[in-house]
């Protein structure tokens, strides 16, 4: 499997609460919900079609996780919807009990054994492995050199600080743009993979 990174990022490289005022306030953050001006459903909303459409399973950390189980089982009879609630889900947490896996196909990874779990999908057959959200699982993934793909939907604003997804441990990653789309409200769409050397 590929693991894929999808995400709505700010030109400062902030992630956070991108879908809503109350989605994640920690820290302070005060700009829940800034992608929406800038989402269409062409380019933007067409990115995450494509990366659903290739994916065979769905990963988070605890906070996306709970904040999407929240929202995507009551959207059923959407084919976007449909396809989020029907593949198998796997939440990285060592809090949540098997009791609040409310969201169906959903399997826990528990913390401490994350990096191993999920290099044991990543070597299993199958598609796209895809996350969304989840800053820290993201850094983690980066560091560890589990990312085969990184979409980033660029978002012409800056907010000043919040959660971002690039670690901060002196790793060096070099990335080649493989394609890129810009939306008439200046976002642009940008898929990079891991640099090959040589």
């Amino acid at each position: 499997m590929r693991i894929v990174i999808s995400e709505f990022i700010s030109l400062d490289g902030v992630v956070q609460a991108p879908g809503g005022a109350e989605e994640d306030t920690e820290g302070g953050f005060a700009h829940g919900g800034w992608t929406h001006p800038f989402f269409d459903p062409e380019v933007v909303g067409g990115a995450f079609d494509e990366a659903l459409a290739k994916a065979d399973g769905l990963l988070f950390g605890r906070r996306t996780w709970q904040a999407m189980a929240g929202a995507w089982p009551e959207r059923a009879g959407d084919p976007f919807a449909d396809r989020m609630n029907a593949l198998p889900k796997y939440v990285v947490s060592q809090t949540l009990g098997d009791d609040e896996l409310t969201w169906n196909n959903t399997t826990r990874i528990p913390g401490e054994e994350a990096v191993a779990r999920i290099r044991r999908l990543r070597g299993a057959e199958g598609g796209d492995l895809v996350v969304m959200g989840s800053p820290t699982l993201v850094r983690t993934l980066l560091s560890e050199g589990l990312v085969d793909e990184l979409r980033l939907m660029i978002m012409p604003v800056l907010l000043g600080g919040g959660k971002s997804i690039f670690p901060t441990d002196g790793g060096l990653h070099a990335l080649e743009l493989v394609s890129t789309v810009t939306s008439d409200a200046g976002v642009q769409v940008c898929t990079y993979r891991p640099a090959t050397e040589g």
